[in-house]
């Protein structure tokens, strides 16, 4: 199984690279020496919104070490059962975090973040805490 990286680990690991610390960073990814990391279209897309991202070959380097996942008609159903999943019980989250729920679901994929309780509404999502 891989593991979808959130845009807030990607953010966190890049501060802690600017600061010459990355302990957080590191210490995940040592206990975590078997898994493939993945980012999504979504966090792909966020990260080329931010600032420290900008211009476009900074952007390029951030996301070059992670495959990017791709959008497919199978993760717009699927973003659409996980709305109507949390909407039925008032527990709506944010919109790219449904875009990068269903990419995970899709793809059989857990996600990294320290967003736990909004993923956590998502049903038969695997979060993965930083």
């Amino acid at each position: 199984m891989g593991l979808i990286l959130d845009t807030n680990f990607i953010i966190v690991a890049e501060r802690e690279a600017k600061r010459g610390v990355t302990t957080t960073i590191d210490r995940f990814f040592a206990s975590r020496t078997k898994e493939t990391f993945y980012i999504t279209f979504t966090v792909a897309g966020e990260l080329a919104c931010g600032q420290s991202a900008s211009p476009k070959k900074d952007w390029e380097r951030v996301c070059r070490p992670y495959p990017i996942l791709p959008w497919t008609n199978e993760v717009s159903w699927q973003c659409g059962e996980i709305y109507r999943a949390l909407t039925a019980k008032g527990q709506l989250i944010g919109t790219n975090e449904m875009w990068i729920a269903a990419t995970a679901l899709v793809h059989g994929m857990g996600v990294v973040t320290n967003n736990v309780e909004e993923f956590n509404r998502v049903p038969g999502l695997t979060v993965v805490a930083y």
